[in-house]
């Protein structure tokens, strides 16, 4: 959420910064509208104190002009929700602002690679795709999936199943006792102002699965990422700067509607409408977030380092950016069946665009109080990690070598294959 304070003090430089991130804002309304809503509160600030004045003089044949004043504090009220209403709608759809090293481009197109990590494989015979390797084992089944369910779901089983939970808790154990984050299992379900908070809702309301409620009024929803719940831990809360940075992390079920990819990576693991991802969200001071952007994304690589699974990290242009953030990396890992990288993790910077939105705050050492920062990433997708690790890590005779560093969560096992 932007500051109309800071907007009415950086036209022009806001405007051209969302025009970076491919958004027209409609900036004369915004101006109308910030004008409107301080002339009002001012007159209605001058009626209140003549209201008072009339009430401490005592005076009787005042008594009516009170009355009349009360009448026209209360229009100006309802003026004044309308016109901060309409605002709040307008200021609450419009993205973050780039930072000054983000990439200006309108897609994927104009993301820039950082650089490459890791060695691809030469195959010595053609390498089957993921899910040509967990139907031959028997081990993935989306036609059951589509029976039970719908398209876009799966049923991993038996080893496969075993490799998705370990690939699960190593990471889950790398970021806690390497990387210091702190692990939370969080409620799956989030409700209309924890969506609004991280940026879900209003603009994005269409990818995300709604609950059918009783109650109208009290809208909640799956979570489409971690990020959603464990940010809005400090929602409406005034933290010590001593207490931060805040680091957490969690493995959940994440559900999304895919609504703008429709014909897109319809066979396989890729797009899901439920998939499991390791998050990782950080709450720091507002001016530590380029320093723990570089941290988190260290952390999410360090997943990619010991699987070793060849890898690159591309930072992302203005235009291919979250919503809520104001800088991104993405890692993609690379699929051999399709000969390309594909993303795995996007660690953002969010700045206190976030904060806004929720009212999360911090008191500093000189008492003064200031929005957070806030941080996500993921540490990794599972379930494109496992896709990465079965290509990455298949024989001739479609059996898959089991990592290094997972057979410790694989009770020890080398292979999978058929029983």
């Amino acid at each position: 959420m932007h500051n109309i304070k800071d907007i009415r003090k950086n036209l022009d430089s806001f405007a051209k910064l969302l025009l970076k991130r491919n958004v027209k804002v409609a900036i004369d309304k915004i101006v109308q509208l910030d004008k409107e809503n301080r002339n009002l509160i001012q007159k209605k600030e001058l009626l209140e104190k003549e209201k008072k004045d009339i009430s401490k003089s005592k005076d009787e044949k005042l008594f009516k002009k009170s009355k009349d004043i009360s009448i026209e504090i209360e229009k100006i009220s309802s003026d004044l929700s309308l016109i901060k209403n309409e605002l709040d709608d307008i200021l609450s759809s419009l993205p973050n602002l780039p930072l000054a090293d983000v990439p200006e481009g309108k897609d994927e197109s104009s993301n820039v690679e950082i650089k490459k990590y890791g060695k691809i494989k030469n195959f010595d015979f053609k390498p089957k795709s993921h899910f040509e390797l967990g139907n031959n084992l028997n081990m993935l089944d989306f036609e059951l999936a589509t029976k039970t369910t719908g398209s876009r779901f799966v049923f991993v089983k038996n080893h496969l199943a075993l490799l998705e939970r370990a690939l699960s808790n190593f990471m889950i154990d790398t970021h806690i006792n390497k990387n210091n984050y702190l692990e939370v299992s969080p409620p799956l379900i989030a409700n209309e102002n924890t969506m609004f908070g991280t940026g879900q809702l209003p603009k994005f309301e269409n990818d995300q699965f709604e609950i059918v409620s009783d109650d109208k009024n009290d809208r909640k929803f799956l979570i489409p990422t971690a990020e959603v719940i464990l940010t809005n831990m400090v929602k409406d809360k005034i933290l010590d700067v001593k207490d931060l940075p805040l680091r957490f992390v969690a493995s959940t079920p994440c559900f999304r509607k895919e609504a703008g990819s429709y014909g897109k990576d319809t066979k396989g693991m890729i797009r899901q409408h439920q998939f499991y991802k390791v998050e990782l969200v950080s709450i720091v001071e507002p001016n530590s977030c380029s320093e723990e952007l570089e941290r988190m994304t260290d952390c999410a690589t360090n997943i990619l380092d010991q699987l070793k699974l060849p890898y690159r990290k591309v930072l992302l242009s203005s235009g291919d950016m979250g919503f809520s953030a104001e800088k991104t990396y993405d890692l993609e890992v690379w699929i051999p069946s399709e000969n390309k990288y594909r993303e795995i993790s996007s660690c953002s910077s969010c700045g206190s665009f976030q904060a806004r939105r929720m009212k999360a705050r911090y008191k500093n050492l000189k008492k003064e109080i200031n929005f957070v920062g806030t941080l996500n990433g993921s540490g990794l997708a599972v379930g494109r990690t496992l896709i990465a690790v079965l290509e990455n890590y298949q024989l001739s005779d479609g059996t898959i070598e089991v990592p290094e560093a997972l057979k410790p969560y694989m009770n020890n096992v080398e292979k999978i294959g058929k029983n």
